[in-house]
């Protein structure tokens, strides 16, 4: 796989860019192939729960809106952070809902490109099950299937099928970025 970057993506824009998806997609290594491509910063959205959520999720309890507000606004002051500096940022986040990711949107002054991983239950639990070290259990997952509002249809938003080898997802978002408008 060629991870190079032919043409400058998105020419001077340093549109931070969010994958997204449910629990045992593939977020943080598409977000890690995708930073290395971009030559960019990732940042592993998970690593930023209060050890509140942590605990929640470990014990089996999916998050509500007031767990995940002040997350969001971490992950929301780090794109703004990035923007306001000119740089370039992936970070992985699940942004499961619309007002979750028009939150984020705003943090970073209107334009975030979002890449969504979507895959389908089956394949989603059996990548959940042969993860270790996770604090997010596969009995979860249909809270969060619950939960997914589709991004299909919002601005900016590159949607690839998980059930594929890492090395074509990580492809197929960079051709779909590519893809975006400039404006």
């Amino acid at each position: 796989m060629s991870t190079a970057v032919s043409q400058p993506l998105f020419d001077d824009q340093a549109l931070p860019i969010v994958v997204m998806g449910v629990s045992g997609c593939g977020k943080t290594s598409v977000g890690q192939r995708l930073s290395e491509a971009l030559q960019c910063r990732f940042i592993e959205g998970d690593s930023l729960h209060p050890p509140a959520n942590i605990a929640k999720m470990s014990a089996g309890i999916a998050l509500t809106d007031e767990d995940r507000w002040p997350w969001l606004d971490i992950i929301g002051g780090l794109i703004g952070e990035g923007t306001g500096r000119h740089e370039r940022v992936i970070l992985s986040c699940s942004a499961l809902k619309k007002v979750y990711r028009d939150r984020l949107r705003a943090a970073a002054g209107g334009r975030l490109a979002f890449v969504f991983l979507e895959g389908s239950r089956a394949v989603l639990e059996e990548r959940m099950k042969s993860r270790s070290g996770h604090f997010m259990p596969p009995a979860l997952l249909e809270s969060q299937l619950a939960t997914l509002e589709s991004p299909r249809g919002e601005p900016d938003v590159v949607t690839v099928d998980v059930d594929l080898p890492l090395a074509a997802i990580v492809e197929r978002a960079l051709a779909g970025l590519r893809e975006l408008p400039l404006e």
